[in-house]
Order: structure tokens, then sequence, then C-alpha cells
């Protein structure tokens, strides 16, 4: 009885020590499968919000010429098709990003100053094209109006993105974004 004791203490030893390292080595490659995954969604975040940022920023520069009087009105027709354009498609990418947290909040967010940058592009071209048919009078007025709010609207919705895009990125949970964001009001 004492041999055969001799021989399942250490074997039982070992298949202990071996479901351990099983256990540990299943939980670890989760850990890295979600290390992964987050790093792949920052990054597809990061990317769509350069892309934004850039395209909004070409065109908010030119829109600021137009306002500033430095540039024909008629000249950017081409820039706002192209933006509002590449903001419908980013609305479609930014719709089917998912993450590894829940983030709909975050992306119902994004999704919401994209739109608003794309009405803010529509009313820059509306005022644009009333510039180019009208040069004196209400008419003008209501055009320089209607670039100057497209402007800092779209100015507005940019810096929006990022900060929105920034809180997508940043992998934490909704709760956690409510505490920190009401932390910084205090």
């Amino acid at each position: 009885m004492a041999g055969w004791l001799m021989f399942a203490i250490p074997i039982a030893a070992f298949v202990a020590l071996v479901l351990i390292f099983t256990f540990v080595l299943r939980r670890t490659g989760r850990i890295v499968g979600l290390t992964r995954e987050v790093e792949r969604f920052r990054r597809s975040v990061d990317d769509l919000s350069g892309r934004i940022d850039t395209s909004l920023g070409g065109v908010i520069d030119r829109i600021d010429a137009v306002r500033r009087q430095q540039v024909p009105p008629d000249s950017i027709g081409d820039n706002l098709a192209a933006a509002r354009d590449a903001v419908e498609r980013y609305e479609q990418e930014a719709s089917k990003l998912h993450g590894p947290v829940p983030a709909d909040d975050v992306r119902a967010a994004l999704l919401a100053e994209l739109e608003r940058a794309g009405r803010a592009l529509e009313m820059v071209a509306h005022g644009c094209d009333l510039l180019s048919a009208t040069r004196s009078g209400y008419r003008e007025l209501e055009a320089q109006t209607a670039v100057k709010r497209g402007y800092l609207n779209a100015l507005h919705a940019r810096e929006a993105i990022a900060r929105h895009a920034a809180d997508l990125a940043s992998g934490r949970t909704m709760a956690q974004r409510r505490w920190l964001s009401s932390r910084l009001n205090d």
C-alpha cells in the first residue's frame, strides 16, 4: 500500500500542475485575444478619426477662405461635394465599428456629429450658391450667414468627432466614461 501511495502522490501532483497550467494558459490566451481585439479596434478608430479630421480640415480651410472673401464661392463646389461624399462614407464606416466594450453611446454621438458635419457642408453649399448668384442686398447677407454658420458647425463637428473617437478608442466602458466625465465637470 505504501508503495502504491508513493507513486500516486507525485502523479496526482503532476496532474494538478497540468490542470493549473492549462487553466492559466487558457486565461492568458483570452487576455491576449482581448488585447489584440482592443488594439485592432483602437487602430481602426484612430484611422477613421484621422481621415475624418483630414477631410474636414481641408474643406474647413477652403470654407474659411470663402468666408473671408479670399476665394470666390463657386471655386469650392468640388471640395464641398467631395467632403459630403466622404462624410457619407465615414458615417457608413462608423456605423460598422464594434469594439470590445459596449460603446453604443459614443458610436451614436460620433454618427450624430458626422450627420451634423454633412448638414453643415450642405449649408455652406447653399450659401456659396447664393453668393455666386447675388452680390448685394438681403440675399447676400443670407448667403454669408449660411457660409458662416456652416463653417462653425463643421468646425465644431470636427472637434466633437475627435473627442468622441478618442472616447471610442479608449476602450473604457460606458460607466467608466461617465465617471470620468462627471469627475471632470466637478
